[in-house]
């Protein structure tokens, strides 16, 4: 049994941060879902450009549907909802043995809708509407107009996947939105069972503070404390009587994932969060990379603990950066922005690439013009 297959064992569901046409047309999601117990997939526009922009196979799909006079978000859509589709019909038959907890695929929303919430709204009732899957979440940013977003979402009865959180706060706000939705559907006499996962981001943290302090002050820990904390919210809610309330009504937990696993230094252990963030009852995505690490030679250590020892002892490293200056409350804050801020540029690219290669790839259709 290799680590991510002892990973699954332990209730922790592995996600592929990554989705290309390729991945889906060579078989490589397939092996991985029966080699490497891979439950699902992630996706953003950073996934898409790199996969569009770095390779061909999406260049007979780009020239056919710019010949049918498609052409930037519309014509990304498409392609992005032809992979998704695919990869959600191969992860169909965990989705229905596990009851809808796991099996999902995520679609992000445009992110240049990460402060317009009536923008965000429609576009994520149209893109779940259109998929004809149900196990497609949306992404919806955790942003200030995005939680008033989650909330819609789910009362309209949109699957949610919540990105872009970076604090135990971003946590909570995230899942007292989705609460809010499963509160009102159950008033209005509707289904409860409208899943979301709240994806808190890791490693980030870590690359953040790097040049913010000098020396080493417990290195590549922060991002891991900050998990932690998120943690126990995510514990202590589910022991809540507001949410077992909610779970005696039908509706499902709101899983907590780990998002942006990928070990960003390279003095640091490849599976350094994979390892340190093994718990039951969550989803970790994982870079491809990061995953072929982990399933070579990974271990897992120990279950990601909330007692009182290493809850202390987590709270001190959040502490000791605090005393040099790093306030988590204000620098999830600028994660956050910032990474709205990164998805922005690569939507940019995004459409940039699409508009290249569709001139370039008509133009080789009809080199001399009409």
């Amino acid at each position: 049994m290799n680590a991510t297959q002892q990973l699954h064992k332990l209730g922790q569901s592995i996600w592929l941060d990554n989705i290309t046409r390729e991945l889906l047309t060579s078989g490589t999601l397939i092996r991985y879902i029966s080699e490497l117990s891979v439950t699902g997939l992630t996706s953003n526009p950073t996934i898409f450009d790199h996969a569009i922009e770095d390779g061909d196979f999406y260049d007979d799909a780009i020239r056919q549907k710019t010949l049918d006079g498609k052409s930037g978000e519309a014509l990304f859509f498409e392609l992005a909802l032809e992979d998704l589709v695919q990869a959600a019909d191969l992860f169909r038959p965990i989705y229905d043995a596990t009851g809808g907890i796991d099996g999902w695929v995520s679609l992000e929303v445009s992110p240049l809708l990460a402060d317009d919430t009536a923008g965000t709204i429609k576009a994520a009732v149209q893109l779940h509407t259109r998929a004809r899957r149900p196990n497609l979440f949306i992404k919806i940013p955790g942003t200030r107009a995005g939680i008033p977003a989650i909330e819609e979402a789910i009362f309209a009865g949109v699957p949610v996947n919540v990105t872009l959180l970076f604090s135990r706060e971003h946590y909570i706000a995230a899942a007292e939105a989705y609460m809010r939705g499963i509160e009102r559907r159950i008033d209005a006499g509707l289904d409860p069972k409208i899943d979301s996962v709240a994806s808190v981001f890791v490693s980030r943290w870590d690359v953040a503070v790097k040049n913010k302090i000098k020396g080493e002050l417990h290195n590549n820990q922060l991002g891991i404390a900050i998990a932690s904390s998120a943690y126990r919210a995510y514990c202590d809610l589910l022991a809540s009587k507001r949410w077992q309330k909610l779970a005696t009504s039908g509706a499902h937990p709101q899983r907590l994932l780990w998002a942006s696993t990928g070990t960003k230094d390279p003095a640091a252990p490849d599976t350094l969060y994979i390892e340190a963030l093994a718990a039951p009852d969550t989803v970790n995505t994982i870079p491809e990379k990061t995953l072929l690490a982990f399933a070579e030679h990974g271990k897992i250590q120990t279950i990601l603990p909330i007692d009182e020892k290493y809850t202390a002892r987590m709270d001190a490293v959040i502490a000791e950066y605090t005393s040099n200056g790093v306030y988590s409350e204000v620098l999830a804050a600028e994660l956050q922005r910032e990474g709205a801020e990164s998805f922005a540029k690569s939507w940019h690219d995004l459409m940039a690439c699409i508009a290249k290669k569709s001139g370039a790839l008509t133009q080789k259709t009809h080199p001399g013009g009409e």
